[in-house]
């Protein structure tokens, strides 16, 4: 099994989502959060004086998937969240050794 991790832009949240359902990956945890990465931030004007923002706000998800379906969804959160544009997000992908349940103590694939 694997932990896929995407930092995507909000406004992308949606999108992502029903795309994800079509998929049949209904178990999703999402979580507002901030963040940059290359772009260290980006600079406003507000009555004419310049500030700069450097940490902006970014939408977490998280998804627990059979190795064999990996490709398939990270495909998916691809196209949905893609923009083209500097700030489109990150794929984390790591290994999960063992899922449980807790309401039946399922454990492994069967508790995905």
């Amino acid at each position: 099994m694997k932990e896929i991790v995407a930092i995507i832009r909000p406004e992308k949240l949606q999108k992502v989502k029903n795309a994800l359902e079509d998929a049949e990956c209904n178990g999703i945890t999402v979580t507002e959060v901030k963040g940059r990465g290359r772009q260290l931030g980006i600079t406003e004007s507000y009555r004419g004086s310049n500030y700069k923002v450097d940490l902006l706000p970014k939408t977490k998800l998280e998804v627990i998937v059979k190795d064999e379906n990996l490709d398939k969804l990270i495909e998916v959160i691809v196209k949905n969240a893609q923009t083209g544009d500097i700030g489109d997000g990150k794929i984390f992908i790591s290994n999960v050794e063992d899922v449980v349940r807790i309401r039946t103590n399922e454990r492994g694939e069967n508790a995905v």
